[in-house]
């Protein structure tokens, strides 16, 4: 419930603060008094976007506060929801500082202006006249079903479950278009792989082929060039080894004079030693190096096949190619995997569209129990407000489609008058009859929505006499269960309010202000007075202004 309003600097507003009451709070005002500047300010603390226009004064702050009582609205949950501090008097203030920029806080944390709104959406009800084409709207249609039907814990597990099978199914689209792409390239990508794994790749091999092929290309001049230095040491006249041999002899008969000559014995001895092994070893090789035509043959084709995978692939050397054929072999492994993933994603959509279908014919059944209820208060209600004829009929027709609410088509079909068919609200209602509809409607979901405050700015808008009484009636009953304000030009409806407010324009010097006070006794007579005979106040227009005042 709004306890209390503050606005300063706002618009014509100078400094405004003003407290209200439960039950039907009636406003009231010449047309251009600033009825919507009041308005103005309200929705500006309840998250409408700020403008720098409208700033009284443009060097200075403008600072709207409003004050709420919430403790019996079961908001607890919500302030945890938003990560709010929950206080049973909370206070949500609006700053717009003269450079333009916007603050918001709630209970003096400041916050952000979407959480502000989804805050507001649970305080307060703001209704204008424009907003009663909202009928027509399929969304705000099922708002109302809903409601009625008690639907909104099931709506929210619903909205969870419908955002798990929107993802599931896109997961599951992407990766069949991904097996679309796989499988054209899966045929290929095993023959490269086949053809890399064949070729026995290993680090190394490259290099070990190319020393292979030059030897056994060039076995002639190698065998030549062993003979050649198998001869320079072991030749009998002139060979390495034989001379080694005799200077080791010399030196080895001069050991016994002195360190430095067996130092020198030693250092031959091991030269000797070390030459006639590679004697040897040269001899081993040039006996087991022979020409091999055919292992030359075989060589080659391996090293002419490395080369063109290298070329085929633009690989550098053998380390890329062996990257290459591990990427493949993981594309080929993948691709092989991949109808199992989607046997296992197509399995949880199917659970979650399971799922989520249970939800919605829980949905669907609660509304089919609601509609006659709605249906019968509907008509009541409007054959109060003067149209006795008006009929309904609220169609709910089940769809295998999953929509962001359920899976039903929902039409209010509507006739004013006897013998006329049925419509749809947009084309067969006037502005007065939406007026009266929505009205009514705001009346029913009073009874179910715990919403603390609701505000009508000029609803009555068509409407007149004894249809003008009965929408006060009507108001003045549900502000018997929440708090309710009336922005009205109709005398019959101000007449309804517990407590009534005047909005009007002061004068003081060159500059204009919106203000308010209160209205009662004498004062509040002629003011429905003046609504009812304009400003030339009759005797008869006072007369009438009490007696609606007693009804």
């Amino acid at each position: 419930m709004l306890l209390e309003l503050s606005i300063k600097n706002y618009a014509l507003i100078d400094d405004l603060k003003v407290r209200f009451d439960r039950g039907l709070t009636v406003m009231t005002g010449e047309t251009g008094s600033g009825k919507s500047v009041l308005l103005g300010g309200l929705s500006l603390v309840l998250g409408k976007r700020a403008d720098l226009n409208s700033l009284k004064d443009r060097e200075k702050k403008c600072v709207v506060e409003a004050e709420f009582a919430i403790a019996d609205y079961e908001l607890q949950q919500l302030f945890k929801e938003l990560d709010l501090d929950y206080e049973a008097h909370t206070i949500i203030r609006r700053e717009i500082l003269p450079g333009g920029k916007s603050r918001a806080f709630v209970n003096d944390t400041p916050v952000t202006l979407d959480i502000l709104s989804a805050l507001s959406l649970r305080l307060i009800d703001i209704h204008s006249q424009h907003q009663t084409l909202e009928l027509t709207r399929n969304e705000f249609q099922f708002q109302v079903i809903d409601a009625i039907a008690g639907n909104r814990d099931a709506i929210a597990a619903y909205t969870a479950k419908l955002a798990l099978y929107y993802q599931a199914k896109k997961e599951l689209q992407k990766l069949i278009d991904f097996q679309k792409e796989a499988d054209k390239e899966q045929d290929y990508n095993t023959f490269l792989l086949q053809e890399l794994t064949g070729a026995g790749l290993e680090p190394g091999m490259l290099e070990e082929l190319e020393a292979t092929f030059e030897k056994l290309g060039n076995v002639e001049d190698i065998r030549e060039k062993l003979a050649f230095s198998s001869q320079l040491l072991s030749d009998e006249q002139s060979g390495i080894l034989v001379h080694l041999n005799s200077m080791r002899s010399a030196l080895g008969k001069l050991s016994g004079y002195g360190k430095g000559f067996d130092e020198l014995y030693e250092r031959v001895s091991s030269a000797f030693i070390e030459l006639d092994d590679t004697f040897n070893e040269i001899q081993n090789l040039n006996e087991t190096i022979e020409a091999d035509p055919g292992q030359l043959e075989e060589v080659s084709s391996k090293l002419q096949l490395l080369y063109d995978l290298q070329k085929k692939h633009g690989a550098l050397g053998m380390e890329e190619l062996i990257a290459v054929r591990d990427s493949l072999a993981e594309k080929v492994s993948v691709t092989e995997n991949l109808e199992q993933e989607i046997k296992s994603k197509q399995l949880q959509v199917l659970e979650l569209e399971e799922a989520l279908g249970k939800v919605a014919d829980r949905i669907s059944r609660n509304r089919g129990k609601a509609v006659p209820g709605l249906k019968k208060s509907l008509e009541e209600s409007l054959s109060k407000l003067g149209m006795p004829n008006a009929t309904f009929r609220i169609e709910i027709v089940p769809t295998t489609s999953f929509f962001t609410n359920g899976r039903d088509e929902l039409q209010f079909l509507f006739s004013a008058n006897k013998g006329s068919h049925y419509g749809e609200l947009k084309k067969v209602a006037s502005g007065g009859e939406l007026s009266r509809i929505m009205l009514s409607i705001k009346a029913i979901l009073a009874r179910y929505e715990m919403l603390p405050t609701i505000m009508f700015d000029e609803i009555d808008t068509g409407v007149s006499g004894e249809v003008a009484d009965k929408m006060g009636d009507i108001m003045k009953q549900m502000g018997e269960r929440m708090q309710v304000f009336a922005i009205t030009h109709l005398p019959q409806i101000a007449a309804k309010g517990g407590r009534h407010f005047k909005i009007y324009k002061e004068e003081s010097g060159e500059t204009t202000s919106t203000e308010i006070r209160e209205l009662g006794g004498e004062e509040r007579v002629r003011e429905i007075a003046e609504m009812l005979s304009g400003k030339n106040i009759s005797e008869s227009a006072l007369s009438h202004a009490r007696e609606l005042l007693l009804l």
